[in-house]
Parts: C-alpha cells; sequence; structure tokens
C-alpha cells in the first residue's frame, strides 16, 4: 500500500518511473513496463487531476524512446546486436519470426508486437538489422506507444476503482487481464504459425506428388516404341 500511495499525480517519482521503466524495458525485458504502468493507473484510480494525461503521455513516450533505441542499436551495432539478443536457437527463431513477419504484415507487427512476449525486442531490433523504412517505423512506434500506454494504464484505473478499499487487490486483477490478454495474442500467434507450417508442408507434399507424376508421365513416353 505504501508503494502505491507513493505513486500519485504530484510525484516526481511517478513521472520518471512512467517514462524511464517503458524505455529500458525495450533492452531489458525482465524490467516490468507494464507492471509499472498498471501501478501508475491503480494509485491514481481516485484522482481527477488532469495531469492524469501527462502521465500517460509520459508512459507513451517512454515506449516510443525504447522502440527506437532499439531501432538505432541495430541500425548502427549490427553484428554486437546480433550476438547479444540472437545468437542461441531461440534468439534465432525469434529474429526469423520477427523478419517473416515485418515482411507478411509490415507496420502492422509493429503495433501487435507490443503485446507479445519477447515479440517488442525481437521486431524493434530487426526493423534495425534490416534497414526497414525509419518514416513508417516510426509512425507505428508512435501508435502502438499510444495504444499500449492507454490500454495499461486505464485498466489499472478500472482494477483501483473496482477495489477502491484494497488497491492491491485491483491491481492484480488488472496484471492478471493483461496476462490473460498477452496469452491469447500468443496463442493466436503460435495457432496461426502452425497452421501456415502445416499448409507449406501439404503445399510440398502436394507439388512433390504432381513431380513424380510428371516423370513417371516421361518415362512411359520415353519408354515407347516409335510407330514404323
Amino acid at each position: 500500500m505504501n508503494i502505491l500511495s507513493s505513486l500519485q499525480v504530484g510525484s516526481p517519482i511517478s513521472y520518471l518511473i512512467a517514462i524511464i521503466v517503458p524505455a529500458l524495458d525495450a533492452i531489458f525485458p525482465v524490467l516490468p513496463s507494464e507492471t509499472a504502468v498498471i501501478a501508475l493507473g491503480v494509485a491514481t484510480a481516485g484522482s481527477t487531476d488532469p495531469r492524469i494525461g501527462l502521465l500517460v503521455a509520459c508512459a507513451a513516450a517512454g515506449a516510443f524512446l525504447g522502440d527506437n533505441l532499439c531501432y538505432l542499436l541495430g541500425r548502427r551495432f549490427g553484428p554486437r546486436v546480433e550476438r547479444r539478443f540472437f545468437s542461441s536457437q531461440k534468439g534465432a527463431r525469434r529474429r526469423q519470426w520477427a523478419e517473416q513477419s515485418l515482411a507478411r504484415f509490415g507496420t502492422q507487427i509493429i503495433i501487435v508486437c507490443r503485446f507479445i512476449p519477447g515479440g517488442r525486442t525481437a521486431v524493434t531490433l530487426s526493423c534495425g538489422l534490416i534497414g526497414y523504412s525509419r518514416r513508417r517505423f516510426v509512425a507505428a512506434t508512435a501508435a502502438a506507444a499510444v495504444i499500449w500506454a492507454l490500454y495499461a494504464f486505464f485498466l489499472g484505473r478500472l482494477g483501483g476503482r473496482a477495489f477502491e478499499d484494497r488497491p492491491w487487490l485491483g491491481f492484480l486483477v488488472a496484471f492478471g487481464i493483461t496476462i490473460a490478454v498477452t496469452g491469447l495474442i500468443e496463442a493466436v500467434r503460435r495457432i496461426r504459425a502452425m497452421v501456415a507450417r502445416r499448409s507449406r508442408r501439404a503445399g510440398h507434399r502436394g507439388q512433390d506428388q504432381r513431380d513424380r507424376r510428371q516423370r513417371h508421365r516421361g518415362r512411359g513416353v520415353a519408354g515407347q516404341t516409335p510407330g514404323r
């Protein structure tokens, strides 16, 4: 309770948390940026201070700065970034997924990846590594930052209002909802990837069968004796 009570609209620490944690979370995903913004929403649930809008703006600005920092790191320090983030087998799979998703969905995946575990870092770094259009990247990350900040902050406010006498319970409920939403998005992504893999395998099998039939017909034609 003491921690939440210190995150009020008039506290400078609230604005620092709103900016710094989402910005650094892009490079250090262990930092709980979504948790921090939800906590700010819960702590200010009973307030009608117009500076609440400034808190949301700070959270969006932090997320935007973090995404664009990732882009610059990937763009300027490509080999080091690859060794640091994509050298493992898991990292290589994430980069492959990020590049394939960018090629297929473009700016849409940059927005959606804000809600995919590990997706934000993989996609934003990959954008820098492959030289993705800076103009499109900036526009997409700006939209993603605003959507994410509004979502996390006002989800926290709803939880705080629903459990005014027990703000920690409101925080846990709001946090649980974000976990459920993230899990749903990840499940949909995995299912779509699995369906796509099965479709590719089915296509390859069909092509192999057609090739075999064609070779068989070719041998049949070649084995015919010319008429006299």
